[in-house]
């Protein structure tokens, strides 16, 4: 497609967008004297404005039934989580009994590698990528403590060449081969927040396959973002938060999945708690833990129903959207970015050169580009955020934007454009 960096083209582009009516559905901040431009949802989505509802309703129900809310209320908390379950699932691309909605991101990760980083003979070591976010840092670097291993020599770091930002896949797939049967397990984030880089997941998860690894993947920058076929792909299991491109709330719950293949093995390592237990023996609290089928398998404890409520008010929205017309816009929306950025980049060479470290080809990343601004630094960043940008800044020079597609326009790119111009000047 053929772009203009023009008010008018933008608003072209917006009229024949098929998902422009959720925009309607959405909250923007009004805490700033401009009319902000929100791009942001890599971090924080906005709230849906049917979210105080959802939650309302719950809260109705507490008030008139108490305790006995968990089978007499409308969605009873009981089974609360099971609302969520297919619409989670359609996101992911899985089938229900691999997908569960629980717990936080972290929590979750550790959840998931109590299970499937198990260390045993020479098969010890973790491939993951240079620069993680560092939650996932710490998190695995416990992991391999708690199995009383050293951290420098198990934990293998895949990082960029010398004077580049992106990670070569070849690099990670050499690394697999190299570790070998040394690999207990892959586990990286499916986009990398920093770069917004994303990597093909099937193909690094068949090779971590190859070698006798476990595969799993964080999809904090991934879900709602990208069209993904986890079930398909054959990933063991993976993880998310709920509340960037999810729109679920701050800290809002957070999402697994564990493959089918895994779906009835008791015998699999795992931290149990009895919302995992069998639902239909439950309440007889036997002892000797017997799991659920699926992913549900690995919960620990009753739903947080008023975080789910409000998860619920956001994956009906994508229900209706669908991932297919949601990554169609991100990739035509993404790309518009891209071309304003170059433009004002372009037409202010002398002041200010733009370098866009995230991967330029659609099929490498998502709804995010991430920006050095050479020769500006924080000041660029602090002066966009007085004229009523809401971006990211990561240290030590990055600009993180990131154009949601079911609440951003093709007019708030051109209004970004234009920020970015007065900014530089």
């Amino acid at each position: 497609m053929s772009y203009q960096n023009t008010l008018e083209f933008a608003r072209e582009m917006d009229q024949q967008d098929p998902l422009k009516s959720f925009r309607e559905q959405f909250f923007f901040p009004t805490f700033h004297e401009k009319e902000v431009v929100y791009f942001t949802g890599n971090s924080l989505g906005l709230q849906p404005k049917t979210t105080a509802s959802y939650i309302q309703e719950e809260l109705d129900a507490w008030a008139k039934y108490g305790v006995e809310g968990h089978f007499l209320a409308k969605k009873p908390w009981f089974a609360y989580h099971e609302e969520l379950t297919q619409k989670t699932a359609n996101i992911v691309g899985a089938k229900p009994e691999e997908v569960v909605v629980m717990h936080s991101l972290t929590t979750n990760l550790h959840l998931m590698m109590v299970s499937f980083y198990r260390p045993e003979g020479k098969r010890t070591k973790i491939i993951c990528e240079a620069k993680a976010f560092p939650s996932d840092a710490y998190a695995l670097e416990s992991q391999v403590k708690f199995h009383g291993l050293d951290v420098n020599e198990h934990l293998v770091e895949v990082a960029p060449r010398e004077g580049e930002h992106l990670i070569r896949e070849e690099d990670v797939l050499a690394k697999i081969a190299e570790v070998g049967d040394e690999l207990a397990m892959v586990m990286i984030g499916g986009v990398n927040y920093y770069t917004g880089q994303l990597f093909d997941m099937e193909k690094i998860t068949a090779a971590g396959h190859a070698v006798g690894a476990t595969v799993g993947w964080d999809l904090a920058h991934a879900a709602g973002n990208i069209n993904l076929k986890l079930h398909d792909w054959g990933v063991d299991f993976a993880a998310w938060c709920g509340y960037k491109y999810l729109n679920s709330s701050p800290g809002g719950v957070s999402g697994v999945f564990v493959h089918e293949r895994h779906a009835d093995k008791p015998e699999l390592p795992r931290f149990a708690g009895w919302w995992g237990y069998d639902k239909d023996t439950r309440f007889q609290m036997e002892p000797g833990f017997k799991p659920m089928h699926g992913a549900e398998g690995w919960q620990l404890s009753n739903a947080p129903v008023l975080g789910m409520a409000a998860h619920l008010a956001s994956l009906d929205i994508f229900e209706a959207a669908g991932m297919d017309k949601i990554g169609e816009k991100r990739d035509k929306i993404t790309a518009f970015l891209e071309f304003v950025i170059q433009d004002i980049s372009t037409r202010n060479a002398d002041r200010c050169t733009f370098e866009i470290i995230t991967p330029s080809d659609k099929n490498y990343r998502g709804a995010q580009l991430s920006i050095l601004a050479h020769g500006q630094g924080k000041a660029l960043f602090d002066e966009l955020t007085k004229l009523g940008v809401i971006a990211d800044w990561r240290e030590p020079n990055v600009i993180r934007i990131a154009p949601a597609p079911l609440y951003n326009s093709y007019e708030d790119c051109f209004r970004f454009g234009e920020c970015l111009e007065n900014a530089i000047q």
